[in-house]
């Protein structure tokens, strides 16, 4: 039998980070010049580096040097947390576009914790 090896896109963390930018992205390139240029360009590179620091985590070598990385993404939540707020307080966006993107930024810092559980408990290097 041939052995598997996980892969980044096995990743649930990942997946849902993709995920969110991307829905960020598709949200944003529609607002008007001002706001992309001050809550937009922010609230994308925010949740852009969420799954980017998730995929340069994967692809350390040494255990700290991955869980680092993850912890990154995790500060990028939290700032998402921030631009997502901004936006709905600038009728930005819509109420049930509010909710749907603030509940998936609210589970990604959990699917991020079990990354990091799960790098700290199976790998020794």
């Amino acid at each position: 039998m041939e052995k598997r090896y996980l892969q980044l896109s096995d990743l649930n963390s990942y997946k849902t980070a993709f995920y969110f930018s991307n829905k960020v992205w598709d949200i944003v390139i529609k607002w008007d010049y001002f706001a992309k240029d001050t809550v937009g360009k922010q609230f994308v590179t925010a949740a852009d580096s969420i799954s980017a620091n998730i995929a340069e985590g994967f692809g350390r070598y040494h255990k700290k040097d991955k869980v680092k990385f993850y912890y990154y993404s995790l500060g990028s939540t939290k700032e998402c947390t921030d631009w997502l707020s901004k936006a709905k307080t600038r009728n930005l966006i819509p109420e049930e576009l509010f909710s749907e993107l603030n509940e998936i930024i609210e589970r990604l810092p959990r699917e991020i914790h079990q990354l990091i559980k799960f790098t700290n408990e199976k790998l020794t290097v």
